[in-house]
């Protein structure tokens, strides 16, 4: 009898264990998505301060992207925290447009070019 209920207590938790949702699983991309959140937060700040007029643009791309990606739960978390991040890390630094900041746009639109390109090339169907 106690083999039978250690045999169904390790079902349960084997099954307890699984993710609910199959969203919950991390991607192969997931590191790339989350690179690219922290990018447009970035970018919502700095393009902010050096007067680019462009409103919420990288907020609504954030947007986009969540949109199109459908996460879930951790997944959705860590999205969304890279953005914070990526706003947050240039607020703290700038609190005006300066050549650096300049600098940290230009690249941040390549970098995140180039992650948009990859996963597009990788990963479209």
């Amino acid at each position: 009898m106690s083999t039978r209920f250690l045999a169904i207590f390790a079902l349960i938790l084997a099954c307890a264990s699984v993710p609910t949702r199959a969203q919950d699983v991390a991607a192969p991309f997931d590191a790339d998505l989350q690179r690219l959140a922290e990018i447009l937060g970035g970018l919502h700040y700095l393009r902010g301060i050096c007067g680019a007029n462009e409103g919420n643009k990288w907020r609504s791309e954030m947007q986009a992207l969540i949109d199109a990606e459908t996460p879930s739960g951790e997944r959705r978390t860590r999205m969304i925290a890279g953005f914070n991040r990526g706003y947050n890390g240039f607020q703290q630094t700038y609190r005006s447009c300066t050549p650096a900041a300049t600098v940290a746009i230009r690249r941040y639109i390549e970098e995140g070019s180039k992650i948009s390109r990859d996963l597009t090339a990788r990963y479209a169907n």
